[in-house]
C-alpha cells in the first residue's frame, strides 16, 4: 500500500501523560513526519501544550472535512 509506512521510533518522546499507552502513535507519527493524527480519543488534546514536536491531531469527521477538500 503506498500510504503505509512501517517505522520503528527510536526515540521516545512520552508527551501524554494522562494516558501513556498513547505515546506509541504519537512517537510514530513524529518519525514518520505524518501530517496528522487522526483520532476520537481525548488524550491526543495534550499535544496542543507543546510547540515541538508539532503534531496535528484532528478527529475523524474533521480529517473526512479535509480530505473532501482536496
Amino acid at each position: 500500500m503506498p500510504n503505509i509506512e512501517h517505522v520503528n521510533p527510536s526515540y521516545r518522546f512520552n508527551l501524554i501523560t494522562a494516558d501513556p499507552d498513547d505515546n506509541k502513535f504519537v512517537d510514530c507519527a513524529v518519525i514518520a513526519g505524518a501530517t496528522y493524527i487522526v483520532s476520537n480519543d481525548h488524550h491526543f488534546q495534550e499535544l496542543e501544550h507543546y510547540d515541538f514536536p508539532k503534531v496535528d491531531v484532528c478527529t475523524l469527521s474533521e480529517f473526512l472535512d479535509i480530505v473532501r477538500t482536496l
